[in-house]
């Protein structure tokens, strides 16, 4: 090299600099293979058959995974309720804004929520965070 080359701080022998060429992580992650972000976005986004009712439709994988989960949500489960509010809130309520700004809620639908909050709060209290079985034994009595 250099014979005014001065070595020190971030300035290595030239011995140890890397070579042209030449990886400084030999062993690290071989070209073309994907990160799992990757991997995740391709699968979730492949298309597979579902049965909706009495036909077949074809939708993405990460439709039928949310599909999935709102069914589970309405028949009861407060698990898979925990689960999408909290992907609601997470997805569509970043920053503890409106997720939706253009109108306000009505009076209906802001009892309809406050209703709603109050019975899956009763529900896991009772349960100690099972199913929503308790909730209706208490409306059967």
């Amino acid at each position: 090299m250099n014979d005014n080359y001065q070595v020190g701080y971030k300035k290595p022998p030239s011995a140890h600099q890397f070579r042209k060429g030449r990886s400084g992580n030999p062993a690290g992650r071989p070209k073309g293979t994907k990160n799992l972000k990757t991997d995740l976005t391709e699968e979730l986004g492949e298309q597979i058959l579902i049965k909706e009712g009495n036909r077949t439709i074809k939708i993405s994988k990460q439709r039928a995974v949310i599909k999935s989960l709102v069914a589970k949500t309405l028949s009861g489960d407060t698990r898979a309720a925990n689960t999408l509010l909290n992907m609601i809130f997470r997805l569509m309520d970043p920053v503890g804004q409106a997720a939706i700004e253009e109108e306000p809620l009505s009076a209906y639908e802001s009892e309809t929520l406050a209703a709603l909050k109050h019975r899956l709060l009763r529900t896991v209290q009772q349960n100690g965070g099972g199913t929503a079985e308790g909730e209706q034994k208490h409306h059967e009595q």
